[in-house]
């Protein structure tokens, strides 16, 4: 008797800055669903959410993972619109939700997901809402005593509403943090409105650069450093991949280095000793229960090889995908093959759902 196939909507696309990068996850993603022991297991029903916001069905989706490429659009959608429509939500037995950045790892997806009560991989409401916003994430953080680099926070109507407020803000923030110092509105992913800055002008400049973004910004002490990694799965009892490093020859590891062939390079495992590597794996699973996520979690650190400090930058609830992207590699290179990974997720996913049905 043939096995009974779960459904696995793959939810991808989505309305912020990293539709494309979004589109590469899914395409990975849907490879492994299909591939090898997977596709007996699973059937994939992949659902698109275009850039304005409009759902389109397994027809359309499937296009647009067979090309690559957003669908283009120039129609404005009205609220109404950005509603499932045309989507047989009956059939899917599961989601997989793969939209990085706002309005799809922020916690808003994740809310729409746990009022259909179906399962859905990564983590909820909670987890996804504050490993997006930078502010609530390190506070999580100090919670729960994890180091972290000096940081302020300034809000957007310091900038603009009194002409005589905002030399004073900058007066404090070149007393308390120095330079170089980075500048990054409160909600935004892939290092989208971050600026570097060295002196008064750029200061000046960055904090309105991200007050176009967010009310909400954070401006963080630098520090000469490695960058490490390190790839988290499960749910309440997480297991910790190998630690990687990124080197890079830009200011810092911005979108374009992220998303560019060749701009950055990855060392998995990092060339690191065992002692300070087992302590950043057990710093991320600590990261990772802090902001109460679940199934998946990339987190970043700085490594002060000259002290000796391990420093939490950031957790990332639903980090890249594809397949180069650094938290599938760290997993194979711990020894979980891509379709194992995209299988565990689904099975924990399922786990936790029983849990929350049983509270």
């Amino acid at each position: 008797m043939a096995m009974t196939k779960l459904r696995v909507g793959l939810l991808f696309g989505g309305c912020s800055g990293e539709h494309e990068v979004s589109i590469s996850s899914a395409r990975a993603i849907a490879k492994a669903l299909t591939s090898d022991e997977n596709a007996t297991r699973y059937e994939l029903l992949p659902v698109y959410i275009q850039k304005n916001g409009v759902w389109k069905d397994s027809e359309i989706a499937q296009q647009v993972l067979a090309s690559g490429k957003p669908l283009l659009t120039s129609d404005e959608a009205q609220p109404g619109d950005r509603i499932p429509q045309n989507i047989n939500l009956s059939e899917i037995d599961l989601w997989f939700p793969i939209l990085h950045g706002p309005n799809g790892e922020d916690g808003t997806i994740q809310g729409l997901l746990t009022l259909m009560q179906v399962p859905f991989v990564g983590s909820g409401v909670l987890g996804s809402a504050i490993g997006m916003d930078k502010i609530a994430m390190k506070m999580a953080f100090a919670q729960a005593g994890l180091p972290q680099v000096k940081y302020k926070l300034v809000m957007r109507s310091q900038i603009y509403s009194n002409p005589c407020i905002f030399p004073k803000l900058c007066d404090e923030l070149e007393v308390e943090l120095g330079y170089p110092c980075f500048v990054k509105p409160a909600n935004l992913g892939s290092s989208v409105g971050i600026s570097k800055v060295r002196n008064r002008q750029e200061l000046e400049t960055a904090l309105d650069n991200a007050a176009s973004y967010d009310r909400r910004i954070i401006v963080e002490a630098g520090v000469m450093a490695r960058e490490v990694e390190c790839a988290v799965l499960g749910t309440d009892r997480p297991k910790a991949s190998v630690v990687g490093e990124i080197t890079f020859n830009s200011d810092f590891y911005d979108y374009e280095t992220k998303y560019t062939e060749g701009k950055a390079d990855l060392f998995i495992p990092a060339k690191i000793s065992d002692e300070i590597a087992n302590k950043i794996k057990e710093m991320a699973i600590q990261a990772f229960l802090a902001v109460d996520a679940a199934g998946l979690g990339r987190v970043d650190f700085f490594y002060v090889e000259k002290t000796g400090e391990i420093l939490i930058n950031e957790i990332n609830t639903l980090p890249g995908f594809t397949a180069t992207s650094m938290y599938p590699q760290l997993w194979a290179a711990t020894g979980v093959s891509f379709p194992e990974l995209v299988h565990q997720l689904i099975q924990f996913a399922l786990e936790r759902h029983s849990e929350i049905k049983r509270d």
